[in-house]
């Protein structure tokens, strides 16, 4: 078979088609799918790309900020060693300690501390203000520690301004090395706020500032109540401390929201800064994408399954009605009977298969005895109920799949026997006579009896084709000789026919 008729048969069944039709929105969601996550994947890496930017600028900033509050405190360090400065009037000594100090708009105070933690010098007073700071975090680690180097202190409440601060220290030694106080300098927390406003993070988004050992010291958007809040031990923060830079997705202790955490630390400074995303902010966009790119794909594949089921519907109506046809071009429309149609066809099937396997092929050809009396004298539609009658006879007769009752045409119909001998085609010749017999129209008088058949029978092997005509044949002796009876004749050679003896089957 060639692949043309074959592939044009498969793309015919309505099978293939409700196949392809389920296939193709599989392969489509397979698709959308696959996209979908790819978008998924790039809203996440512009997120963290976005978090990693941020958090740069933003730590260069406050790092650069810091950086100068520590390089004035060690000016003034270095200032305080300067030869006879304790001569100096006050003015001329606050020019000389703080010659090099910053002076931006966030800082806050600057002062120098005495070992008791009283100010002795103040940047922005002269004489300078009065104050006692020996209670201060920053003041007692120092006093306990020489080596510290820059402290960090805790967010406090200026006891001069009132204002939120974080507080930068360095120690001053005596020339003996014992503890002579501290020269300190502030960042105002409104600092971090201005630099913080700068950037969008969304509804859900934040941005905190902690020291190392997990206190807040500011945040965005700003909450008076989380500032100088200790979040040690929480899941996040082990994660910041442990790892000092990264990415990770958590559920913030304080609220409850999922976020991105993109964290670093801030330069060399004990200090740990992280923006935070929301994760449903991060993907609203992609979720939005999604929602349209599904319904989309959901709506197409919906029309594609159901024009598909459609089409098969269809298909499967065609391929009923062609067999439907088919049928009934092979089909008697009176009597329901195979037609002379299908009689030559499966004829030529069964002399075929005769002449293969050597099998006897036998062939009744029943003609119903003066039919055209009835219609005379009852009218056609009698007539048709007559040869209704013998059609429900006749199929009585044979009982195997492989044979076949035809109506050939008028009154005239064909027993085709494959793998019969003659004693068995006499066997149903003779049940035809008997069921013929019973044949009888009550609504016009027509008893049991009444209508009678001829029949022609003819069997053979080797001249299976001419069976036909030898039956044929048979029927015009069997009319010839009186009609109700059987005529047989049986093939003996290639092309011989020997007549048998008249045989009266039938009454």
């Amino acid at each position: 078979m060639s692949l043309t008729p074959r592939l044009v048969r498969r793309l015919s069944s309505a099978g293939t088609w409700i196949a392809l039709g389920i296939l193709a929105p599989v392969g489509m969601l397979v698709v959308s799918g696959v996209m979908l996550l790819d978008l998924r994947q790039d809203a996440w890496d512009k997120a963290e790309q976005t978090s990693r930017n941020l958090l740069q600028v933003i730590e260069r900033d406050i790092a650069r900020n810091v950086e100068l509050i520590d390089l004035t405190l060690q000016a003034v360090q270095d200032n305080l060693r300067a030869p006879g400065l304790e001569k100096l009037d006050a003015a001329m000594r606050k020019l000389v300690l703080f010659d090099r100090a910053a002076t931006a708009r966030d800082l806050g105070v600057m002062f120098v501390l005495d070992e008791n933690g009283d100010v002795i010098e103040d940047l922005s007073a002269s004489p300078p203000r009065k104050g006692n700071y020996a209670d201060r975090d920053y003041f007692q680690a120092h006093k306990a520690n020489r080596h510290l180097g820059l402290y960090v202190g805790r967010p406090i409440v200026s006891r001069l301004t009132g204002e939120r601060m974080v507080n930068f220290s360095r120690r001053i030694d005596k020339p003996d090395g014992s503890f002579g106080g501290l020269v300190l300098g502030s960042l105002k927390l409104s600092y971090f706020g201005r630099l913080f406003d700068q950037i969008g993070l969304g509804r859900d988004g934040a941005i905190n500032l902690y020291l190392k050992d997990g206190t807040r010291i500011t945040r965005h958007p700003y909450l008076e109540a989380d500032v100088g809040v200790n979040i040690a031990g929480s899941r996040t923060f082990e994660r910041f401390a442990r790892e000092g830079t990264g990415t990770f997705v958590e559920t913030s202790v304080r609220d409850s929201v999922k976020r991105l955490y993109t964290f670093t630390r801030v330069g060399e400074l004990p200090l740990i800064l992280n923006v935070a995303l929301s994760v449903d902010e991060v993907q609203a966009g992609w979720r939005a994408k999604a929602a349209v790119i599904g319904s989309v794909v959901l709506v197409l594949c919906g029309l594609t399954v159901g024009l598909s089921l459609l089409f098969g519907r269809e298909l499967r109506r065609r391929s009923a009605m062609q067999a439907e046809l088919a049928r009934l071009s092979e089909t008697d429309a009176l009597t329901g009977l195979a037609n002379r149609r299908r009689f030559e066809d499966a004829y030529g099937r069964a002399c075929a298969d005769a002449g293969r396997t050597g099998r006897p092929l036998s062939l009744l050809v029943v003609d119903a005895d003066h039919f055209k009396r009835y219609n005379d004298r009852y009218g056609h539609a009698v007539g048709d109920e007559v040869l209704k009658a013998l059609a429900r006879g006749l199929a009585t007769c044979v009982h195997r799949p492989s044979d076949l009752v035809c109506r050939v045409g008028g009154e005239e119909f064909v027993l085709l026997l494959p793998d019969t001998d003659e004693a068995g085609a006499r066997r149903v010749a003779g049940e035809v006579h008997a069921r013929v017999r019973t044949v009888a129209v009550a609504s016009v008088g027509i008893g049991a009896g009444a209508v009678t058949v001829s029949i022609g029978l003819a069997s053979g092997v080797a001249d299976a084709p001419n069976l036909y005509a030898q039956a044929d044949a048979a029927l015009y002796e069997a009319k010839a000789g009186g009609r109700n009876q059987t005529r047989c004749r049986v093939s003996t050679g290639a092309g011989s026919v020997e007549r048998q003896p008249l045989r009266l089957v039938g009454g």
